[in-house]
Parts: structure tokens; C-alpha cells; sequence
């Protein structure tokens, strides 16, 4: 089954909120927390993978081949993932992404009438 643009964002937007929470309970240097951060920035990434064109262009801002690219990283490399990168990821990354996606979600899940 065919997952929408829509089911993609609230993906998204759930995992950018589980990653906020995992880092209010520890840092990342707990290997339980950066695990679970990780994990959930893989989900990003993969979600972002099945987003439309036509709804991606309309954030230009949002680097979402580069979003595409890290999950596979993860997926593939995760033995060389950097703490640092994914620490600076969440505090420069994580913000702008996560306004971009309720930005959508609030266009693409409007009633139509």
C-alpha cells in the first residue's frame, strides 16, 4: 500500500517530535539516545525519498535530495555516522524542516470545498 504526500509529512513531522523528546530525556553522548535520534532521522529520510516533486518544489529552501541522501547514509554507513554531524544536524536542520512540513501539511490537508 501507497503511503501519500500527506501520511509522508505527519511521518515527518512524528519523528522530528519523538527526536526533540529523545534529547529532553539525555544527550546524545548515551548511546541509547543517539541510537533512537538516528533511527529517527533515517525515518526522515526516508519519508522525504517518497515526496512528490510538485510538493517538495514548493519549499525550495529545504534541501530534500540532501535529506534523501543522509537516510541512505544511516541505512548503509550508520558504523560511521558522527556524533557532531548529527548533533548539528538537530540544532540547525531540524527546525527549519520541521516548519517547512507544517507549512504543507497545513496546504495539502486543507478541506477541500
Amino acid at each position: 500500500m501507497s503511503r501519500s504526500d500527506l501520511d509522508r509529512l505527519y511521518d515527518i513531522a512524528d519523528a522530528i517530535a519523538a527526536i526533540r523528546s529523545h534529547v529532553a530525556q539525555g544527550t546524545l553522548r548515551e548511546a541509547v539516545v543517539f541510537d533512537a535520534v538516528r533511527m529517527r532521522l533515517l525515518e526522515i529520510g526516508e519519508a522525504v525519498k517518497g515526496l512528490s516533486e510538485e510538493l517538495t518544489a514548493r519549499e525550495p529552501a529545504i534541501p530534500w535530495r540532501t535529506i534523501a541522501r543522509s537516510r541512505d547514509n544511516l541505512a548503509h554507513h550508520y558504523f560511521a555516522t558522527e556524533l557532531q554531524i548529527v548533533e548539528d544536524t538537530i540544532k540547525a536542520d531540524l527546525a527549519p524542516l520541521d516548519e517547512a512540513v507544517a507549512r504543507l501539511i497545513a496546504e495539502v490537508d486543507r478541506p477541500r470545498g
